[in-house]
């Protein structure tokens, strides 16, 4: 538990999804907890399934969940994507599209994923930066509002799987040029490990690279169970088909759920896509995605 801040106002969401606008006074009386979100963080979905049970478990106890949705890329800012992205991932209570950053500043938070749990009389007691610590964040919600039971269970598929943290020995890569870092101009075969490199047409732009010729590819030695690649077709619209290797060969059970075993797939929308995903013994590996039409935006390497 800490200080004595109140909950600040909500008035700069740019639009709600699942809820009309709330207030602070429509929240007063209730526990609420605030989890600042990005749709495409990894380290957010791997959260959501304990946000999601919470929801649902203590809602006719008192508690009110607001997702804020504070946009990372640009593409974020779309309140299409939003929308769609909320309806796909399950995410049935209210969020407040935060798309200026006014409630993200009004809470000075500078994090995803991020909790703030009030009390019944609006004052912030508890909050949480990035993932676990989930058994004391439900006992907080409990003490507030005043009940005790068991804890909820989660069993996270897809993405929102738990990190195998033991193997985890490649970090977030982002591929602009405000946040890059790790590039190599070599060629894949000569990376060393959580290098990367491009081949092909490519422009460095701050966020991300975009493709403008097909043909073009991706190469990173990593070393993880998981990798995912935020993608996704320039402007939003259209389709880039690509296929997906790991040390030369198609991934067969090592693929993730956005390819076959063979490696293909296709990017039909912006959204983080996963590509990989290993069983058993875990080791350095030099993945590649070369991409069989342009008009293909990549912008940060995440893994699990």
């Amino acid at each position: 538990m800490f200080g004595s801040a109140r909950i600040p106002s909500l008035d700069g969401a740019t639009e709600w999804i699942n809820s009309e606008p709330l207030t602070p006074a429509d929240l007063h009386g209730h526990v609420v907890l605030f989890d600042f979100w990005t749709y495409t963080c990894i380290n957010w979905l791997r959260t959501e399934p304990y946000i999601r049970a919470w929801s649902r478990k203590y809602k006719d106890d008192g508690l009110i969940v607001i997702g804020v949705h504070t946009p990372e890329f640009e593409f974020e800012h779309n309140l299409e994507n939003v929308r769609h992205q909320v309806k796909a991932m399950d995410v049935d209570y209210p969020v407040a599209v935060d798309s200026d950053y006014k409630i993200w500043d009004a809470f000075a938070n500078r994090y995803w994923p991020a909790l703030y749990i009030a009390d019944k009389e609006g004052v912030i007691r508890d909050h949480h930066f990035g993932e676990g610590r989930y058994e004391e964040s439900e006992r907080t919600i409990q003490e507030l509002l005043g009940v005790e039971r068991e804890l909820v269970t989660i069993e996270g598929t897809g993405l929102e799987a738990p990190a195998n943290w033991n193997d985890l020995g490649s970090p977030e890569t982002y591929l602009g040029y405000e946040r890059g870092d790790g590039r190599a101009d070599i060629a894949p075969s000569e990376l060393r490990r959580n290098q990367w490199t491009l081949s092909g047409d490519w422009s460095v732009r701050p966020q991300g690279v975009a493709l403008n010729e097909p043909g073009g590819g991706i190469a990173y030695r990593f070393h993880a169970r998981d990798l995912h690649l935020v993608l996704g077709p320039h402007n939003g619209t259209g389709t880039a088909r690509f296929r997906v290797l790991v040390d030369g060969e198609a991934p067969g059970e090592s693929h993730g759920s956005d390819v076959d075993d063979q490696g293909n797939g296709v990017v039909s929308e912006q959204r983080l896509y996963q590509l990989i995903r290993q069983h058993g013994h875990i080791d350095d590996r030099t993945f590649e995605i070369r991409f069989l039409d342009p008009g293909v935006e990549a912008y940060v390497f995440t893994f699990g």
